[in-house]
């Protein structure tokens, strides 16, 4: 039987993923330079295609759980390190708040997975470690583009 911990965490997540899209598409809209496309295109398809799919998902797990996600009067900002830069060429910056934003999704999504087996419930512990590998592949990805930056 789930619990209010695996509740919280889905909401958690939740909230986490719509921040991450809207923190990546603004990224993807204002970085400049010919060294930020590669950045840009990345930021633009993982919020496309992975988090707000991310977001879906954890979405519907709630609704089967007779529980729902936060909505917007609920929405909490976190994502301080993935607030465009004042400098729109300053894609190092972007690179370090991805990296340090999919390192605390991973932290989630093992976390909510804990949680799910604890309350024995296979459903949410499937659904945390196919999400769990996403985040460590974009992560993986984010720290390849790092190794092509110096300060």
């Amino acid at each position: 039987m789930t619990n209010d911990r695996v509740i919280e965490l889905l909401r958690s997540a939740y909230n986490d993923e719509m921040e991450t899209v809207m923190n990546y598409l603004t990224n993807a809209s204002v970085l400049d330079g010919v060294s930020a496309a590669e950045v840009k295109d990345s930021l633009r398809t993982d919020a496309k295609q992975e988090e707000l799919l991310h977001a879906e998902r954890l979405g519907k797990r709630l609704k089967e759980l007779d529980a729902q996600p936060p909505a917007s009067f609920e929405f909490e900002p976190e994502q301080e390190a993935l607030q465009p830069p004042d400098d729109t060429a300053d894609v190092l910056s972007v690179i370090d708040g991805v990296i340090e934003y999919e390192q605390a999704a991973i932290d989630t999504y093992r976390s909510l997975l804990e949680a799910a087996r604890d309350a024995d419930d296979p459903v949410t512990e499937d659904l945390a470690i196919d999400i769990l590998s996403d985040e460590e592949s974009h992560r993986s990805e984010f720290r390849s583009f790092r190794k092509g930056y110096r300060e």
